[in-house]
């Protein structure tokens, strides 16, 4: 499915949209559902176009199917109607969706190609997940696979695929091994970006379309600035 993109008042990136579901390009710093800070979350901006979109009176449906990290960017899938949220929450509990990340590292992981196998532990106190190399108590398993896909000057592009879905996954794992992502503070990189994001992009997104059945192949332009345009 070739890439297509609309942009609205609402500063929304659309890449797909039909009866059931609507799939949007995050930036960085939208957070996807309601939370303590108050922010207003995406899934009210997604709300807000389709209901003057549509011109929809009272209030419009939308679940929310899953969800990226505050400083993280790309995409973003919800239902649009309640057999639609079902039938997606069943493809991703099932892993039948299938889901490619580009993250930007400063240190080369020390095998190009490789199968990552941690067991991560929350603390919701920091919100933040550790990976151990061994089960110890409270920890879930979690899997990824990567592969090194360009060098830039001074960086790596990394390629990910997750077979786990835990809470920061990828930029716990990556950590571990001794290569975080550039601006995750949090996970070990040594200064912030400037606008609060990470270099971690939710790039790609494959799975049958819930209720046409038909396959659904997306991927989400990165962010505009210089280090993610020498990926392209």
């Amino acid at each position: 499915m070739a890439e297509k993109i609309l942009s609205n008042k609402h500063n929304l990136q659309v890449l797909f949209e039909d009866n059931h579901v609507i799939i949007v390009n995050k930036r960085a710093g939208d957070i996807v559902q309601g939370d303590k800070t108050g922010d207003k979350p995406l899934s009210d901006v997604v709300k807000d176009y389709i209901k003057e979109k549509y011109n929809k009176p009272g209030n419009v449906y939308l679940g929310v199917v899953h969800r990226l990290d505050r400083p993280t960017t790309g995409i973003v899938v919800f239902a649009k109607t309640s057999k639609a949220l079902t039938r997606l929450n069943k493809l991703f509990a099932n892993k039948e969706v299938h889901k490619t990340y580009w993250a930007v590292v400063k240190n080369k992981p020390e095998i190009e190609n490789d199968t990552l196998t941690h067991w991560l532990k929350k603390n919701p106190k920091n919100n933040k997940s550790t990976a151990f190399d061994k089960e110890i108590e409270g920890s879930k398993m979690a899997i990824l696979h990567y592969k090194l896909i360009k060098k830039l000057n001074t960086y790596y592009l990394l390629e990910i695929h997750l077979e786990t879905g835990r809470h920061h996954q990828i930029r716990s794992q990556l950590s571990k091994i001794g290569s975080p992502i550039k601006g995750d503070l949090k996970y070990g990189f040594n200064r912030s970006n400037q606008d609060a994001s990470i270099h971690l992009h939710s790039r790609k997104l494959k799975f049958v379309h819930p209720v046409s059945k038909k396959d659904i192949d997306i991927s989400a332009p990165v962010p505009q600035d210089t280090l993610w345009d020498a990926c392209l």
